[in-house]
């Protein structure tokens, strides 16, 4: 089945999750509405209501989860690592085609 659109990448990220750290937010690329994420070796928290998770409030993005796609509000996205030595890896992208 094609699909009515198409994905164009702008960019890659990725971040090493901290508990001893703060959150952070994402560097979104200009034009980026969708973030297509997985969460890598331990799992993330993140959230996207203007607060910042912590190590044990947040939605949990566990590890060898299919990947989560986001099309949120992108600057409001902030994560955290849920233990020491998370990883995020983030793909960016925006809707062409319509």
């Amino acid at each position: 089945m094609e699909l009515p659109f198409r994905l164009v990448p702008l960019g890659f990220q990725q971040f090493t999750g901290s508990t001893t750290g703060t959150a952070q937010g994402l560097t979104v690329p200009t034009g980026a509405s969708i973030a297509y994420m997985t969460g890598e070796v331990q799992a993330v928290r993140y959230r996207d209501d203007g607060t910042a998770p912590t190590t044990s409030v947040g939605i949990l993005i566990p590890v060898s989860q299919l990947p989560f796609i986001y099309t949120g509000p992108l600057t409001n996205f902030q994560f955290i690592g849920a233990v020491g030595g998370s990883i995020l890896n983030i793909s960016y992208y925006r809707v062409a085609g319509f």
